[in-house]
């Protein structure tokens, strides 16, 4: 009986092996086809982030040309004023007999052209002479023989004024040192 069971269960065997090969096949399809898919989806959503990164640092880029070019076009905008006032000087100076009034006008453009700077940040390095060489605010044109003892390493004359905007060097003073 041995032979007779065994045949019989090769026979149910062989019956159900063709339909367990389709549905591991069907199986094996139907997580291949899913796998495609998450693959496809992440290309999709890569490809999007990447475009969307992309446009973002075109317009942070624009943002930031544009705001650049508004910046200047705003001190600039505030500068007008003065350099009419410097045409009419200039045109005053022509036919001008009291050289006092002119000396006043020019005067007074100065300080509204100073007051402006002032307020857009721009700060003048003062009182220079005398203080030690500091190489992070000056430039050392020259270096002359000092005076004096005491005023060795030290400034002894400011040839270029230095300036700071918001605390930031943006020319250096150009100095005359002590040997």
């Amino acid at each position: 009986m041995n032979e007779q069971e065994n045949n019989i269960q090769d026979e149910n065997l062989a019956s159900v092996d063709p339909t367990s090969e389709e549905s591991i096949d069907q199986s094996e399809e139907t997580t291949e086809e899913h796998l495609q898919q998450e693959l496809a989806n992440a290309n999709d959503k890569y490809t999007r982030l990447f475009a969307e990164f992309d446009n973002y640092k075109k317009r942070t880029s624009k943002e930031r040309v544009d705001l650049i070019q508004s910046a200047s076009k705003d001190v600039l905008a505030k500068l007008l004023p003065i350099l009419d006032d410097f045409d009419r000087a200039l045109a005053a100076m022509q036919t001008a007999q009291d050289i006092e009034s002119v000396k006043q006008g020019i005067d007074l453009v100065n300080h509204k052209f100073r007051k402006i700077l002032t307020n857009e940040g721009l700060k003048e390095m003062e009182n220079l002479i005398g203080q030690p060489f500091d190489a992070e605010y000056q430039e050392a044109i020259t270096a002359i023989p000092a005076p004096s003892e005491e005023l060795k390493n030290k400034v002894i004359d400011v040839v270029e004024k230095g300036y700071f905007l918001n605390d930031k060097v943006i020319r250096f003073a150009k100095v005359v040192i002590g040997q």
